[in-house]
């Protein structure tokens, strides 16, 4: 066995020795580096005679090659424990059942508003959705709000930088009662017929829930949130009429019958006479303390005009609830925020 056979072999084994790719660049260097083994050989072939200088030269070369060839066969096994590790590592067992992909649900708010749309639906009402941006007239004037009503303020309502087409300021809807005006108004022009003629006009019963907005945020308060109004409009509809919608909207929303309800003096420009409603539970955590759940009250005269009726012909109630507090005492939550912040550990609860 000459030298360069040996040398051959022993970078063979220096490389198979190598566990990591420095230690093989290390041995590589020593062989094929600018000062290795094999580099000096090719330096001294200056100094033979010319006779010796092309067959020892290709001996080197072939020497070279070997070696090469050793340290690609080198660089692909550590390349291929390094695989096979980082596969033990991740190894997945297809035994063990899948992750499943967790379902879904409705919102608790949403939940609750089509809870109230499927009790007033057995009740025959209607349910009616409009624009979320309205003009002045209809969140205000056509309600019978005065010019200077605290209300109507940028410090209350979200206005719109813009005007409609007539010149009418435009704002976030700050309740659900322009649907009602929109509501009476398209179903006195249906009818308009029968109402000139003075024949009985059929009944409107129409709830109207949706998003609404005001500038207020804290436990209690959102500047988002949502609203649900209520119309009944006819020519004999009374306050009777009212408490026992209202009464068999409890009952069946909490599913309790161990309940007060009792209607409080209030003021709205919209309703006269106008009262809160307020329940109080016999037992349970909440019982003993009246709740306030809706304001309501008969549609003030002023605003029947503005639905196109005649206010000495038809008579009615309205009323308005927030389907978010109702949610918070349905569900005991005790911080209206909870609902809008997108948390899923609270979300999943309703599941």
């Amino acid at each position: 066995m000459n030298d360069l056979d040996t040398l051959v072999q022993a970078a063979r084994a220096d490389f198979d020795a190598a566990h990591q790719g420095a230690e093989l660049e290390n041995a590589k260097a020593r062989y094929l580096g600018k000062s290795g083994s094999l580099t000096d050989l090719l330096k001294g072939l200056g100094a033979l005679p010319a006779a010796e200088k092309k067959s020892r030269g290709g001996e080197i070369n072939r020497a070279k090659a070997a070696i090469e060839a050793a340290l690609q066969a080198a660089r692909e096994r550590l390349a291929a424990e390094e695989l096979a590790a980082q596969l033990r590592a991740e190894a997945l067992d297809v035994t063990l059942p899948g992750r499943r992909r967790g379902t879904g649900g409705l919102h608790p708010v949403s939940r609750t508003i089509e809870r109230i749309e499927a009790i007033f639906a057995s009740m025959g009402f209607d349910v009616a959705e409009g624009p979320e941006i309205e003009t002045d007239w209809m969140s205000f004037t056509a309600l019978n709000n005065p010019e200077n009503h605290p209300a109507r303020s940028m410090q209350d309502t979200f206005y719109v930088d813009i005007k409609d087409n007539q010149g009418r300021w435009l704002n976030l809807r700050p309740h659900t009662s322009p649907m009602q005006v929109r509501y009476a108004r398209a179903h006195a022009a249906r009818h308009a017929r029968d109402i000139a003629d003075g024949s009985p006009m059929p009944e409107i019963r129409v709830i109207a829930p949706g998003r609404t907005y005001r500038v207020d945020s804290d436990a209690t308060h959102s500047p988002m949130f949502h609203q649900c109004e209520g119309l009944w409009m006819g020519e004999n509809i009374s306050f009777k009429d009212l408490k026992v919608v209202f009464t068999s909207f409890v009952r069946e929303f909490f599913e309790t019958d161990d309940f007060d309800l009792r209607f409080r003096p209030s003021f709205f420009p919209f309703t006269e006479p106008s009262a809160e409603i307020d329940i109080a539970f016999r037992s349970g955590p909440l019982a003993g303390r009246w709740l306030e759940v809706a304001g309501s009250g008969q549609v003030h005269p002023n605003v029947v005009r503005n639905y196109g009726l005649d206010p000495e012909r038809h008579i009615g109630f309205a009323f308005g609830m927030g389907p978010d507090r109702l949610a918070m005492l349905r569900y005991g939550i005790d911080d209206l925020r909870l609902m809008f912040d997108g948390d899923l550990r609270f979300l999943s609860q309703f599941n």
